[in-house]
């Protein structure tokens, strides 16, 4: 399969589009920051409150997630822990695995952040938009 020539346009699209995210994702890394955590540190806790079905992650699901070596988010999760943002424990289905859940704390440093986020997201709405890839690279 060959690709096709990309026109100045497509590149257009795709840098304004690259832009549109950074600022989103730096307005996140400031927000998290001056709340006291890492932009790491907000995902994680993000990961684990919004995991589908279950309101705990084992390590292997938290890196999956995050897109993360397991363990960079074995490290990730002890400097969590050590701010009193998550707990671990054996996993009651599998004693080989290390469930995640978020404490009263996480919980309630995740929910005052993730409604920070929401509210910027729908400010964005009409503005931030992922390009219609399908017309890229056609003449």
């Amino acid at each position: 399969m060959s690709e096709q020539q990309m026109s100045k346009a497509d590149f257009e699209t795709l840098a304004h589009f690259r832009y549109q995210l950074r600022r989103y994702l730096r307005f996140s890394e400031d927000l998290t920051q001056r709340a006291g955590i890492t932009p790491l540190q907000y995902l994680l806790m993000l990961q684990i409150k919004g995991f589908p079905g279950r309101e705990s992650a084992n390590v292997g699901e938290l890196a999956e997630r995050l897109q993360a070596k397991h363990h960079g988010v074995v490290s990730l999760i002890s400097r969590c822990e050590a701010a009193g943002l998550v707990q671990r424990s054996v996993s009651s289905s599998d004693r080989r695995q290390v469930d995640v859940q978020l404490t009263r704390k996480g919980n309630e440093c995740v929910e005052q952040l993730a409604g920070l986020h929401r509210r910027e997201l729908l400010s964005l709405q009409g503005t931030f938009t992922v390009p219609d890839l399908t017309t890229l690279g056609r003449k």
